[in-house]
């Protein structure tokens, strides 16, 4: 689904997958959270996923960096999400390829039914959640 996603948006752009294979590229992972619900999604997120994350960095790993947000004022003008998470991949193919996430969780995670269960309830406190993988866009010259 990710891959088909990530073709797509080159197709649409008229970006050729192989020439920007070789360099980082981002996706912005948005959530809206159930009003009151915040703190716990943020705790389920940090102690659950996050480590996951974490554990693809550094030299030679399949991230580049995960930067973690929430907007500054309550009621922006949008209000469409609470909790933003962007991911730098290595490389598009990276992005679109497998993910260890399954094997790490296992090897962090040994009690594995607590770990599912609050995953589940990590998303039970959404409203939404989409991905958007981001193209940079150079500017002209």
């Amino acid at each position: 689904m990710r891959r088909a996603l990530a073709l797509a948006v080159f197709a649409a752009l008229s970006v050729s997958p192989a020439a920007a294979q070789e360099k980082p590229v981002s996706a912005a992972y948005y959530y809206k959270v159930r009003w009151g619900f915040q703190q716990e999604f943020e705790r389920l997120f940090f102690k659950n996923h996050y480590p996951v994350l974490k554990e693809q960095m550094g030299p030679g790993g399949r991230l580049k960096a995960v930067s973690v947000y929430r907007p500054t004022y309550h009621g922006d003008g949008r209000a469409d999400w609470t909790f933003l998470v962007v991911i730098t991949f290595s490389s598009w193919s990276v992005m679109g390829g497998p993910s260890p996430d399954e094997a790490i969780a296992k090897r962090l995670y040994p009690d594995q039914e607590t770990f599912r269960k609050e995953e589940q309830r990590r998303f039970e406190l959404l409203d939404a959640h989409w991905d958007v993988p981001l193209v940079e866009v150079e500017p002209p010259k």
